[in-house]
């Protein structure tokens, strides 16, 4: 498309006076912006270690294990936190509970999390039913080898009980005797909602969301019609 001459506007580039062809008057601003932050002091650098920064609470640090009531690991081993860890940094081995404890089936015979690996995004946390691990607010973790940043059950469960009475990090979910998880007696049939012919066989299956055709459509109002 052509472009009339007059909505054209031609801008010409200025001329620079002779001060400015020397410079002086940008090295000056600069001198004036260095010393005014001379002048007045006010740093903005924290002195690390020494001063210690101050977090926010949601800040997600180092993870704990948490204990229930009985001061037993609150994991009941359902893999849920691995499976959902993006870094794949979460190993568990379930085993079979002991006869001591009726309210569960399993409990993490070993649980290893490499802290070198994990990215700190907190979903081990949002997956776990039973509220069994944490994220803390420790930050300043160190180690001399890779293999003491392996963090077992044992040190992880001893990371609860050094930051249970913490205000920064308290217990954030009280729910049921272990969890949320922990409080379902039965769970209803759950089946995808498709629709599949008469003579399939998961045609007679009765469970719920399963919508069946015929190929002589009855009214929904016919107890024998869809489902």
């Amino acid at each position: 498309m052509a472009v009339a001459k007059d909505d054209v506007m031609w801008i010409e580039e200025p001329e620079m006076g002779f001060w400015e062809m020397t410079f002086l008057p940008a090295i000056l601003d600069g001198l004036k912006t260095t010393i005014r932050h001379v002048t007045h002091y006010d740093p903005v650098t924290q002195q690390y270690p020494e001063e210690k920064p101050s977090l926010p609470l949601h800040y997600r640090g180092v993870h704990r294990l948490n204990r229930d009531e009985k001061g037993r690991v609150k994991c009941v081993a359902c893999m849920l936190c691995a499976t959902a860890c993006p870094a794949d940094c979460i190993s568990i081995e379930a085993s079979a509970a002991p006869p001591d404890w009726p309210d569960r089936d399993k409990f993490p015979a070993t649980f290893v999390l490499d802290e070198l690996r994990c990215i700190y995004c907190g979903m081990c946390e949002e997956a776990c039913p039973v509220d069994a691990i944490e994220l803390t607010h420790i930050y300043d973790l160190t180690g001399e080898t890779r293999e003491s940043m392996r963090f077992d059950r044992e040190k992880l469960l001893d990371v609860y009980d050094k930051t249970k009475d913490d205000p920064r990090d308290p217990l954030r979910t009280r729910r049921g005797k272990l969890g949320p998880a922990a409080d379902f007696g039965t769970l209803p049939t759950v089946a995808p909602a498709t629709q599949v012919t008469a003579g399939d066989r998961s045609a007679q299956s009765t469970a719920p969301g399963t919508i069946h055709t015929y190929n002589n459509p009855r009214p929904f109002d016919d107890p024998g019609g869809a489902t």
